[in-house]
């Protein structure tokens, strides 16, 4: 496989809280990775530093080996999107209306309709709320919105973070079903959860982030039998 996505070094700060500590991370074209860690273990500023609303303080991210640019609508332009934690919906507008500002920055009128089609027929709930405002969906009808809004950049890469958060189990069951579809119809997907073992079942790879450093990275089958990762993520004593 080639290389998609790749962070080198990565350093991010808050101010003078350094938040990341000289990340190292690759993706390649058609796998599903996950970071796995807990609250403050800095899954989101990775997400944010990638898709350029935080600024790195050092290192560099590439994209199909080219660095990417520091403005976060160039960088979807290139074809990165990211589905953020609590899905961050425009919820005074409308389902059809959140659709649209996902393909802002596009201009194939024909190809717009088209994706949108594609997003009703991976979530035909979608198609029937299509006038509904966003804001009074369901955590789960949310979460589908949010996912399709980001689709609709026709992205090459689809970030997602904490997509599980809030939602019941078979919701979340559901959920990760289309992050594996989405997968094998050619979006090469990075996810971090703190729903590791279901993340990790999904993955082709898996990384492990503490306090802003990678800790442990391996093909995901083998991360969910390492007896640390057992331990500190999947409930065993």
């Amino acid at each position: 496989m080639s290389t998609c996505l790749e962070v080198r070094a990565l350093q991010a700060c808050y101010g003078n809280i350094r938040a990341l500590h000289g990340l190292d991370l690759t993706v390649d074209k058609g796998e599903i990775v996950s970071v796995v860690g807990v609250n403050g273990a800095g899954k989101s500023t990775l997400m944010w530093s990638i898709t350029g609303v935080l600024p790195i303080s050092e290192g560099s991210i590439l994209l199909n080996g080219n660095p990417l640019p520091t403005r976060p609508h160039d960088i979807v332009k290139l074809g990165i999107s990211l589905v953020p934690e609590r899905r961050r919906l425009f919820t005074a507008l409308t389902v059809k209306e959140n659709l649209i500002m996902g393909s802002i920055l596009r201009s194939d009128k024909d190809g717009i309709a088209s994706d949108m089609e594609r997003c009703f027929q991976l979530y035909p709930v979608l198609k029937e709320r299509l006038s509904q405002r966003s804001g009074t969906l369901s955590g789960g009808e949310q979460q589908m919105l949010a996912i399709s809004r980001a689709l609709m950049s026709r992205p090459s890469v689809l970030l997602l973070d904490e997509p599980s958060l809030g939602l019941a189990p078979m919701i979340t069951e559901a959920l990760f079903d289309t992050i594996m579809q989405i997968r094998d119809e050619g979006v090469t997907v990075l996810l971090v959860e703190q729903n590791a073992l279901q993340a990790l079942e999904i993955s082709d790879r898996g990384y492990v982030l503490q306090a802003g450093s990678i800790v442990k990275s391996a093909p995901s089958a083998e991360l969910i039998e390492t007896p640390f990762v057992r331990k500190a993520y999947l409930g065993e004593e």
